[in-house]
């Protein structure tokens, strides 16, 4: 019987190779999140040796390439903050409405075409999402907007939010087409129509993946490069005025590491600055995002 036991209990040696290959992997993405902090905070550490924190987040400016130096983020924040709202304002309904028709409403040939069509969209390089901004999208808005400049914060934003749209249609579709048929089926048999359904019982029951579409949205379009880099301007300004010419976070980055800026100064760290305020932003989305996945299915197992 214990040998019965043992050849039973014995791992196949497949298994084992599966297990620790799953293991490296898991140890390699632990390692490499621990390097990028470390090199954000040894970095941003060298900077704040310089500029304190008070400046940092207490002046208006963000100077640091002029003569008269300024190191205030706020005008790199808002830059951020604005665009990424205007991106969240197209790219939110846009994609929950596309979701919520392929899910519930599209016939299955239908929802097999236009789904792939959306998800196109994500395949295209930002680079020319930011020429189409500063070349076709400027021009034709500057017809309709009153005193906007040719760099400005809404075209991009608008550009960042229909980038951003298969990411929440697509998550939310699936989150949607998830949800088990037997509630609408009850919810028929109740006399609900296919409108109320929907949005009251289908919508409600997939809000954990919907919830997770949007932060990740917002996440991608507060990590946007190239758009903003090319459309915005990448002129510091404290302002929320959609209309002139502003730099956001990342576009800032890419303007400092081009090489003109010495490796070891001030100025240059103060990319590793932002990029760790970046950093920080992220991962409170992230843990925004966990904190509301959890508060959902503790409510669901109620």
């Amino acid at each position: 019987m214990s040998k019965d036991v043992s050849i039973i209990g014995r791992e196949p040696w497949s298994e084992r190779v599966a297990r620790s290959a799953f293991l490296v992997c898991g140890a390699l993405s632990i390692f490499v999140t621990a390097g990028i902090v470390f090199v954000l905070v040894s970095q941003s550490w060298g900077f704040f040796a310089e500029v304190s924190p008070w400046q940092f987040l207490g002046d208006t400016q963000w100077t640091p390439l002029f003569a008269d130096k300024h190191y205030g983020i706020w005008p790199l924040l808002t830059g951020t903050l604005l665009t990424t709202a205007i991106a969240a304002a197209v790219a939110l309904p846009t994609g929950l409405f596309a979701a919520i028709y392929l899910s519930e409403f599209a016939t299955p040939r239908a929802r097999q075409l236009l789904k792939p069509a959306l998800e196109v969209l994500a395949g295209v390089p930002t680079v020319v999402y930011g020429y189409f901004a500063l070349t076709f999208l400027t021009p034709l808005l500057q017809r309709v907007v009153p005193g906007l400049a040719g760099f400005n914060a809404l075209s991009p934003g608008i550009v960042m939010g229909l980038m951003i749209v298969p990411i929440v249609a697509s998550l939310s579709e699936d989150a949607l087409f998830a949800v088990p048929p037997s509630l609408r089926e009850g919810a028929y048999a109740l006399g609900a129509g296919r409108l109320a359904t929907t949005f009251r019982v289908v919508v409600p029951a997939a809000v954990s993946g919907i919830g997770a579409s949007v932060i990740l949205g917002f996440s991608r379009a507060i990590g946007e490069t190239m758009v903003v880099a090319i459309a915005a301007g990448q002129q510091p300004t404290l302002t929320l005025d959609p209309r002139v010419p502003i730099a956001t976070m990342t576009a800032y980055i890419v303007q400092v590491s081009l090489g003109d800026t010495p490796t070891g100064t001030t100025e240059y760290r103060t990319i590793f600055a932002v990029g760790l305020g970046l950093f920080l932003m992220t991962l409170v989305l992230n843990l925004l995002s966990s904190s509301l996945r959890r508060r959902l299915t503790a409510g669901g197992q109620s």
